[in-house]
């Protein structure tokens, strides 16, 4: 299984955004919440469905999404 085989986009659920695992906990909801510091021990508690693997496919799945090249206008 591919780390990134976490990341689930189902246009009914969250307005097609990435989410984890079909869960209703978005790759940006995630993301956010990193940027702000906050550990990864403390998401897991409050996310207890949620895996540390979870964690690491959403940042590489903004990894490839900010690194896939595009052109401009």
């Amino acid at each position: 299984m591919s780390p990134l085989d976490r990341i689930t986009v189902d246009p009914r659920q969250c307005g097609g955004r990435p989410c984890i695992r079909g869960m209703r906990i978005r790759v940006s909801d995630l993301l956010d919440l990193l940027g702000q510091g906050i550990p990864e021990t403390e998401i897991l508690s409050d996310y207890p469905d949620l895996e540390r693997e979870d964690i690491h496919a959403a940042l590489l799945y903004a990894a490839c999404y900010v690194g896939h090249p595009r052109r401009s206008a």
